[in-house]
């Protein structure tokens, strides 16, 4: 069994990530990941990179922003690796976004099973039928496919 060396080239990180290298790339000029430049200006990674990784592809997938994981990656002191206790905080802060979105999501589902999917919205029990603009009042949108607590209604 071989060790993974201290210091990774984009190609190796790659590799072990997953992750294109134009996403590496793409993170990097982000400020999501670090590199070093050698004498020849190849990127070096430090091997911590590849939990770095799998911790941004994990927030992607819980929904969340580049712009909100890199907010997050913030908070770390000295931008070390994130650990088993960080993601228990950071994912604690992200609980209420997250489950507004799948409330979200479960109305989508719910309330569009009568839609034909016509786009004529003649349905009389489509949720997106607004007669003499009754749902104004409720601000703008879709109020009947928002989640609750931004303000939708059943």
């Amino acid at each position: 069994m071989s060790t993974l060396p201290e210091s990774l080239t984009i190609g190796e990180v790659a590799e072990r990530s997953g992750v294109p290298h134009t996403a590496l790339r793409f993170y990097e000029e982000r400020g999501l990941i670090a590199s070093e430049r050698t004498a020849g200006n190849q990127r070096r990674y430090p091997r911590a990179v590849l939990r770095r990784l799998a911790f941004i592809r994990t927030a992607q997938r819980v929904g969340l922003s580049l712009e909100e994981i890199h907010d997050a990656l913030d908070t770390l002191p000295d931008r070390r690796t994130p650990t088993k206790v960080d993601w228990a905080r950071l994912s604690k802060a992200w609980r209420t976004e997250l489950e507004a979105r799948i409330d979200a999501l479960q109305r989508l589902r719910d309330n569009l099973t009568s839609c034909v999917g016509c786009g004529c919205l003649s349905l009389k029990s489509c949720l997106l039928v607004n007669t003499d603009d009754r749902l104004a009042a409720f601000g703008p949108g879709a109020p009947r496919l928002k989640a609750a607590g931004e303000g939708g209604i059943d």
